[in-house]
Order: structure tokens, then C-alpha cells, then sequence
């Protein structure tokens, strides 16, 4: 631009910009992200909260938040180049688990990492989504809900809303503020996974109306709490816990699997053979289904040195040609 040219020009050539149309593609169908979700194909669960310093699945009552502590920053840079390394092309985070501590800085909860008495003080969830984004991975979060078929002393929901002392409508109402929250707060977040989301907490049609009030980018699973259910579609992506779906199935569906013996850490845990790991990602991508495969970081926030080689041998198959 000609330095000298005289304030008025420049301000109408300014004007005529900001006027002009901006293009933008028109929002894609849910059918067109369960597609692309179906092309993802694989992609790395990660296990790891409260649960993971107190050598249980699901923890009871409200474990002190400064029992959170993996003595350091988690490397969560070494999570995601081992997804990469694995051949994965997406990871999902227990962001709240059935201990009701947060891995994120919640306006609703001071139950999280960043409560005073937790030595972390750090946003984790900030941490995985800048680590996988950064790598070219897409990123989806779990979140707990708390279904009529959890009793004392599991209390899912932070001390906030605590079941104990509020009824079942407030609990959904502060469930929904939370991952909304978590969606506001983390915008490349393509996936909510919705744990226990069932029927027993609201209508099929009430889920699916709350998937859409996320943004119209944003897919969400649900994980019913029946056995006998699991792996029905209830709002977008259907899920199946250590199940395969039946062949011929045809709902956009996720087979969920373990790495490690145990969904979190814990001592002495074993770990999978890799050939055993193919065979069910065969089956889970034969069936309409991505393969998402679960590992959980130690108390240092550690993927296991075995667990990696065999993420490393993973991506080395599927890397061969044909």
C-alpha cells in the first residue's frame, strides 16, 4: 500500500473489506461425521485420574485431592507420539471418572486439579488436547455420568452435587453445565464419550437434543449402563465395552478394549500380546466399528515401557504394506 495514500481512501478500502462476504462451508450432517469418525478407524482410550493412586477401577467416597499427585508435569506429549507411533488417529481422556475429581479447572467443582491441596496444579485436559491436536490427532473427552445404578459409596458427581444431597434432575442439570463447560473450554474436542448415559437419565430424544446444543461439530457416544444394552445406539456413535459388535451390524459403533488388564493402572498389571490386539481391531473394523484401544499411564503419569512396544509393534503392522 502507497504510504501517502490520504486516510479517507484507506478507510473505505477498510470498510469494503470488513463488508465484504465472508465464505464459510456449510455445517456437515451428523451422518457425514459419523462417517468420518468411521474412517478414523483407531484411536487410544487413556485411563488415568483419581483412580489411578489408589489401586482401584472405581474409587469410593471423595479421595483426598492431594493423593493426585504424579510428582512432576505428566508427559502427555509421550502419551500422543505413542498414539502416533500405534498408527492411531484420535485419543479420548478420562477427564471425570466415578471418583468425581476433574482433570480440568471447572467453574462448577473445586474438586480438580486445581483444588489448593492437589500438588498438580495444572490443567490436564489443556495439556492432552494441545499434545494430540499438535501431532495431528483429534481429540474426544470422557466424562462420568451418574446412573441410577451407582450406589454408596460411589459417588461420581463432585462434592458440589453431591447425591447424597441432590435429587436426580439437579444432577443432570449440573452433568450438562460440566460438559458443556468442556466443550466451551476445549473447541477442537470433535467427541464427548458419555459413560453410563442410558435411558435410566433421560429419553433417547433428550439425549440427542442435548448432542445437538453442544455444537454442530461435536459427536457423543453413550455407554449404557446395561450389559445387555451396550453397543444399542442411543445419540450418535453406539459403544461396546470388551464385546464385539454382531457382524452385518450397521450403527456407527466403537469397540472399546484393553491394553493392560485393568482399565486404570495398577500394580502388577499385564499386558496384551500384540497379535492378540490385531486380531480384535480386525474384528472391531469389520464391523462398522473404530478400535479404541485403552491404556492407562502409571502414577507418574507413564504409558508401561511394555505397553509402548506393543503400540509400537501395532503401528509397525499396520504400517507394512499388504
Amino acid at each position: 500500500m502507497n504510504v501517502m495514500m490520504k486516510p479517507r481512501v484507506v478507510l473505505l478500502m477498510m470498510v469494503g473489506l470488513l463488508a465484504s462476504p465472508v465464505s464459510a462451508d456449510p455445517p456437515k450432517s451428523v451422518e457425514q461425521l459419523q462417517a468420518e469418525f468411521l474412517e478414523l478407524g483407531f484411536g487410544m482410550f487413556i485411563h488415568y485420574n483419581m483412580a489411578t493412586y489408589h489401586g482401584a477401577q472405581w474409587v469410593e467416597g471423595y479421595p483426598d485431592p492431594s493423593t493426585f499427585d504424579p510428582g512432576g508435569r505428566v508427559d502427555t506429549d509421550a502419551w500422543a507420539e505413542a498414539a502416533v507411533a500405534a498408527g492411531m488417529k484420535y485419543g479420548v481422556l478420562t477427564t471425570k471418572h466415578v471418583a468425581g475429581f476433574c482433570l480440568w479447572d471447572s467453574k462448577y467443582t473445586t474438586y480438580d486439579v486445581m483444588h489448593p491441596d492437589c500438588p498438580y496444579q495444572e490443567d490436564l485436559v489443556a495439556q492432552f488436547v494441545e499434545s494430540f491436536t499438535s501431532r495431528g490427532l483429534k481429540v474426544g473427552l470422557y466424562y462420568c455420568w451418574r446412573s441410577p445404578g451407582f450406589k454408596a459409596p460411589f459417588k461420581v458427581l463432585p462434592p458440589e452435587c453431591d447425591p447424597a444431597e441432590h435429587d436426580l434432575k439437579a444432577q443432570i442439570e449440573f452433568q450438562k453445565k460440566q460438559i458443556a463447560e468442556l466443550v466451551e473450554r476445549y473447541p477442537q474436542a470433535f467427541y464427548i464419550w458419555n459413560d453410563a448415559l442410558d435411558d435410566r437419565i433421560m429419553t433417547q430424544p433428550e439425549a440427542v437434543a442435548f448432542a445437538r446444543e453442544l455444537g454442530p461439530g461435536v459427536l457423543t457416544s453413550s455407554n449404557w449402563w446395561s450389559w445387555g444394552k451396550k453397543g444399542t445406539l442411543f445419540t450418535d456413535i453406539a459403544v461396546k465395552e470388551t464385546r464385539h459388535f454382531p457382524e452385518g451390524n450397521t450403527a456407527p459403533g466403537e469397540t472399546c478394549w484393553k491394553l493392560e488388564s485393568g482399565w486404570f493402572w495398577k500394580e502388577g498389571t499385564r499386558v496384551a500380546k500384540t497379535e492378540g490386539i490385531m486380531k480384535h481391531m480386525a474384528s472391531a473394523q469389520a464391523r462398522n466399528s473404530n478400535f479404541l484401544l485403552n491404556v492407562g499411564p502409571d502414577p507418574e503419569g507413564r504409558i508401561l515401557p511394555a505397553s509402548a512396544k506393543v503400540l509400537e509393534e501395532i503401528g509397525d503392522r499396520l504400517g507394512k504394506p499388504d
